[in-house]
């Protein structure tokens, strides 16, 4: 899961990033939105990125994708470095990683039809003549389910689940490898949300589609991710596969997030882990880890700065102790 520091590519990875930050300036100083982060991505395989609001993991996502450009660090696109990228190479490297935004509605403009809307990547390409363009929409409306019927309708006229899947459909138009998919069922209802995901995972499962998933739905992470990152004020603090995550959270800030998700067990007693304390200021923030402020085992070591380390195989922490659930607190060697 964590990037080598090898400018050498692993083969089966389409996504590797090396020491990626992003920093916005303030009028109080640097606002550290993605400070230092490391991952790679297998190919055909989805990367769950998941924390709190403000925590950094959209920012994360575009910058990825380039719609924000990153202030320091390596990110590497099936084996090519695409960190510094401008005029035909960017739009060439966006016909293979696109993004599925969190509001449908805001994403999509009010004045162009169903048809109008997907079509609209292939105009852009000038690799289609206009038959092709209407024979290629007709086709990725029936592949993400839209009804014909509804091809000159406009957003407005959708309910939230048809408008998402215009929006995967634009998405997929000129047969990307990379998907960012920044809380596309957030704003969804349940039962809508279900059949979207359902239609993502059998879009990967057919075309070998690669997906960060960012979310703050742990329940919707743990159902479509194969790896999971935990992210906090800009930092990955925990990554390891979605079963392990699940079965043995390391990080007391991984087990507090996964204490809050309802249990259909009445007869299993849970306990919600209540953060406390301040949260570190993201502005020109001290070294040391960023959650020792609302940490219940933070000690004088956690003012050190933090790397992610192999915890077990596969299993990466950014913490100087294990909080082990049976064990109790133990000091990482």
């Amino acid at each position: 899961m964590a990037a080598e520091n090898s400018r050498r590519i692993i083969k089966d990875n389409i996504i590797e990033v090396k020491h990626l930050k992003k920093y916005f300036q303030t009028s109080k100083g640097l606002l550290h939105a993605v400070d230092d982060v490391n991952f790679a991505i297998e190919q055909g395989t989805t990367l769950g990125v998941v924390g709190e609001s403000g925590c950094g993991k959209s920012t994360l996502g575009r910058v990825l994708i380039h719609l924000e450009e990153s202030t320091e660090g390596e990110i590497w696109f099936d084996g090519e470095d695409v960190t510094d990228l401008r005029g035909r190479k960017l739009k060439k490297f966006h016909e293979k990683a696109q993004i599925i935004f969190q509001d449908p509605y805001s994403s999509l403009n009010p004045r162009m039809t169903v048809e109008d809307t997907i079509a609209e990547p292939f105009r852009h390409s000038h690799r289609f003549r206009r038959a092709e363009i209407m024979e290629q929409t007709k086709k990725l409306m029936d592949l993400v389910g839209i009804a014909q019927r509804l091809r000159m309708s406009y957003p407005h006229e959708l309910d939230g689940g048809r408008r998402q899947r215009v929006v995967i459909a634009r998405a997929l138009a000129l047969e990307p490898k990379f998907i960012v998919c920044d809380e596309p069922v957030s704003s969804l209802d349940v039962s809508i949300q279900a059949q979207v995901l359902n239609l993502l995972q059998d879009l990967q499962d057919e075309r070998k589609f690669t997906y960060m998933f960012i979310t703050h739905d742990l329940s919707v992470v743990r159902h479509i991710s194969d790896n999971i990152c935990v992210m906090y004020l800009g930092q990955l603090v925990e990554t390891c596969a979605a079963g392990e995550l699940f079965e043995h959270p390391l990080h007391p800030y991984t087990q507090a997030l996964l204490s809050t998700i309802p249990s259909t067990d009445i007869h299993k007693k849970q306990e919600e882990t209540i953060l406390e304390g301040e949260l570190t200021f993201p502005i020109n923030p001290q070294p040391g880890c960023r959650f020792r402020s609302r940490c219940r085992y933070a000690c004088e070591a956690c003012g050190k700065p933090q790397q992610l380390r192999e915890i077990s195989p596969g299993h990466f922490l950014s913490c100087c102790q294990v909080n082990d659930r049976e064990n109790g607190v133990v000091r990482q060697q």
